[in-house]
């Protein structure tokens, strides 16, 4: 069966054409997390005559979109992304995108109009009410830290999951022991084999409040993204993701702009692409591993590949 990964269009084919394909999953955690949903592709039958009549959609891209609460990426989203006092939870979001400031500038300069990551990373302190001092003194902290490294781990989660973790420290033999205890504590292992599931993409975000599947679809299609995804910020406001390939994170951002919507972000982000499917009893034990990686000083951010068993 060859799948024709367009529900825009696909009215176009014949009811006898048309067959359900597998579930299809992708995992993206927003800054946050992650809890996102993927529509079925619609499969179409390489012997249908009509099928001929339909490839010409294929140039506009495979887009899809989950059914709402039924996507096993969004029971997990609800496990571990459970909020805890309201000031605590906005202070960790302060400190970790302070700490994305610094790798940023020092992996492309501190001036935002030469460095995209740093311009997206601004707009999110910014819609996040940090204070302008706040940002300005992590960028020029990010200027003034010349010892330190930023690298990325690999781990093994409870359940077989998987986990890249992002670090900015000034020791790195420190940094993984104390990674290595803290992951082995509940249940991990620290090592390699992580990183194959999961691609490098662009990530674009964009409030989510009042559009629905429909347009949604609509518009990823029409600013060339390849998918879209539901997610929440820490105040649980819906947030929607446009995904693409990372040449194309400027020209998507700049065509959902035109098409107006207001960007929240856009950087390029650890997608996976291989999950691993945990009851609840794994769920909450990962939940846990998430929040403890999180709370390490040296921790930028957490990749993870976790869907919720259905």
């Amino acid at each position: 069966m060859a799948a024709v990964g367009l529900l825009a269009g696909a009215w176009l084919l014949p009811r006898s054409c048309r067959t359900r394909a597998p579930f299809v999953a992708g995992s993206l955690r927003p800054l946050t997390s992650q809890g996102a949903r993927r529509v079925q592709l619609i499969s179409v039958s390489e012997s249908c005559p009509a099928a001929a009549a339909a490839v010409s959609l294929q140039a506009r891209r495979a887009v899809h979109r989950d059914p709402p609460l039924c996507a096993g990426h969004n029971k997990w989203s609800k496990v571990k992304n459970v909020k805890g006092p309201r000031d605590a939870v906005r202070s960790q979001v302060f400190m970790k995108l302070v700490m994305m400031i610094r790798v940023a500038v020092r992996e492309g300069g501190s001036n935002p109009e030469f460095n995209a990551q740093l311009a997206s990373l601004v707009e999110q302190c910014r819609s996040k009410s940090m204070p302008k001092a706040t940002i300005e003194a992590a960028i020029k902290g990010g200027e003034k830290q010349k010892g330190g490294t930023s690298n990325t781990y690999e781990a093994r989660g409870p359940g077989g999951s998987m986990l890249l973790i992002e670090v900015l420290t000034d020791n790195n033999t420190r940094t993984h022991q104390q990674l290595k205890h803290l992951i082995q504590k509940h249940g991990g292992t620290m090592g390699d084999g992580a990183r194959h599931c999961f691609v490098r993409k662009g990530v674009v975000v964009t409030a989510g409040e009042g559009v629905s599947a429909e347009r949604a679809l609509e518009l990823a299609i029409e600013a060339g993204a390849e998918d879209v995804r539901d997610a929440e910020d820490e105040d649980e406001k819906p947030l929607l993701q446009f995904i693409c390939e990372p040449s194309s994170l400027r020209g998507v951002r700049s065509a959902l702009e035109s098409l107006g919507l207001a960007t929240q972000s856009a950087a390029l982000e650890f997608v996976s692409c291989n999950h691993a499917v945990l009851p609840l009893e794994q769920l909450e034990a990962a939940s846990q591993l998430l929040d403890s990686l999180n709370e390490h000083p040296d921790v930028v951010r957490v990749w993870d590949n976790i869907q919720a068993q259905d």
